[in-house]
């Protein structure tokens, strides 16, 4: 079992930046693939970005590449989403997720792990 655990989100300006984290606890020695998703109210939960256990694969939705980064720090089991030039329709609660796997997916049915989510804000 895994245990994440989400933080860093607020309420920001367009234009402004956030960094959210996810930590990682319990059974963490495995390979895990960790992905973003966000959820707006009243719409399906989308999938961000998604990072390889290694960090050497990355995959970005369209509409925040160039803007947002997913890294991660293996020794202190955490996974980050940088946020740049953020913008009023990235409002949602933002959700980390995790799989034991080699492979990066892109849909959130394929992830084993949720986190309870942190709320992201992004005024006009």
């Amino acid at each position: 079992q895994v245990q994440l655990l989400e933080s860093g989100g607020g309420l920001v300006q367009a234009g402004g930046s956030l960094r959210v984290s996810c930590v990682a606890s319990g059974r963490t020695n495995s390979a895990y693939v960790v992905g973003w998703f966000r959820q707006a109210p009243g719409q399906e939960r989308e999938f961000v970005a998604a990072i390889s256990r290694t960090g050497s694969v990355t995959e970005y939705t369209e509409s925040v590449k160039g803007r947002f980064t997913i890294s991660r720090d293996n020794a202190k089991n955490t996974v980050y989403l940088q946020m740049n030039s953020l913008k009023p329709e990235d409002t949602a609660v933002y959700y980390c997720a995790a799989r034991e796997n080699l492979v990066v997916f892109t849909t959130a049915r394929q992830y084993s792990y949720w986190g309870q989510g942190t709320q992201v804000t992004v005024s006009s």
